[in-house]
């Protein structure tokens, strides 16, 4: 592909039966409608047909044996999301994605302490895939950043769910020399706790991207088999940073010779976070907080002041993949020939 793959509509073409976002707001305010059920009735439903409307739009399916490459260093794609949905053999290069905003979040009280947002398209979706390899591409929220949303029932209004997300059993897929910046949601491989399909597949390498200033999911795992390496995370920010690897129900990450570039503030406790893990095999990282980069046991530094403890041994070994560089090179060769327009 070459040039800008764009929606030509805007929210308010999208909108139906009488959607406002001033209505929806005055209509599920948690000092009307309550904390305790999700919203129901006319704007709710006026809400998802609208949202039906966008997806019908801006939902692209990638079917199998698919190659999209973009030409030059310009190649973007905004607005849409690439839906990799039961297919096999899909290759994506060379692209830049940026904000593929969901016009219409949906207000849901009863999620976590203090209800959230819940916005519902990815840049890329793969989904019940096999043979995925997505490489060289720059993600990013383009000039909508997550960081620039109001507030709503004070709670952050996301319009952003993932970069690169991958669910339902999706299976052999890699992610490298990829650039995502300054978004919250990343990268999510198992989008549920259910076994039921994950069990067995979800095996995923990440390696050689670069995560740069971006705040959770770098990845997210349930139940995959996933390798993390060569990978350079540049983490400037305490106050929005949440953590790096999360460490999800069932997952088995072996995560070894990452490079992590902390501001002074950020806690390396925080680069890993127990979302109903048990195991996690760490080795050959490297931290740099200010000055120069030394050797870090991300299990280590989480146990000595995180509970409960996570085990060591994640109970497989990676043998399919690419030569796996030194941490202390890594910042260097990453942070040169990640993203779009450098594939060499």
């Amino acid at each position: 592909m070459r040039g800008t793959v764009d929606t030509d509509r805007t929210c308010a073409d999208h909108a139906t039966g009488g959607y406002t976002l001033e209505a929806y707001l005055a209509a599920y305010d948690p000092a009307v409608w309550g904390r305790d059920t999700v919203p129901s009735g006319p704007l709710e439903e006026a809400r998802a047909a609208s949202a039906a409307r966008q997806s019908a739009h801006i939902r692209l399916k990638v079917g199998s044996d698919t190659t999209i490459v973009g030409l030059g260093k310009n190649a973007r794609v905004r607005g849409v999301n690439l839906h990799v949905d039961k297919a096999d053999n899909v290759i994506i290069r060379n692209v830049h994605f940026e904000d593929t905003a969901d016009c219409f979040p949906k207000w849901d009280p009863t999620d976590g302490a203090e209800g959230n947002w819940n916005s519902l398209y990815d840049n890329i979706s793969v989904t019940g895939s096999t043979h995925v390899w997505v490489d060289h591409n720059t993600f990013s929220d383009g000039d909508n950043p997550d960081s620039g949303q109001p507030r709503y029932f004070d709670r952050p209004y996301q319009v952003h769910d993932g970069q690169l997300d991958i669910t339902n059993a999706a299976d052999f897929v890699t992610a490298s020399w990829n650039r995502f910046s300054g978004h919250d949601k990343t990268m999510l491989i198992g989008s549920t706790n259910n076994p039921a399909n994950d069990t067995g597949k979800l095996k995923v390498t990440v390696h050689h991207n670069h995560f740069d200033d971006v705040l959770q999911r770098l990845p997210r795992v349930r139940f995959g088999q996933v390798h993390v390496y060569n990978n350079y995370y540049e983490i400037p920010d305490a106050s929005a940073f949440q953590y790096a690897l999360g460490v999800g129900v069932q997952s088995q990450i072996v995560a070894e010779n990452n490079f992590f570039r902390l501001g002074r503030a950020v806690d390396p406790a925080d680069l890993l976070y127990n979302w109903g893990g048990t195991t996690l095999t760490a080795g050959g990282n490297v931290l740099r907080v200010g000055g120069r980069a030394a050797p870090v046991d991300l299990v280590a530094v989480h146990n000595a002041a995180r509970d409960p403890d996570l085990g060591t041994d994640a109970g497989w070994t990676p043998v399919l993949h690419t030569a796996v560089e030194p941490a202390r090179t890594v910042d260097r060769s990453v942070s040169r020939h990640a993203g779009a327009g450098e594939i060499r």
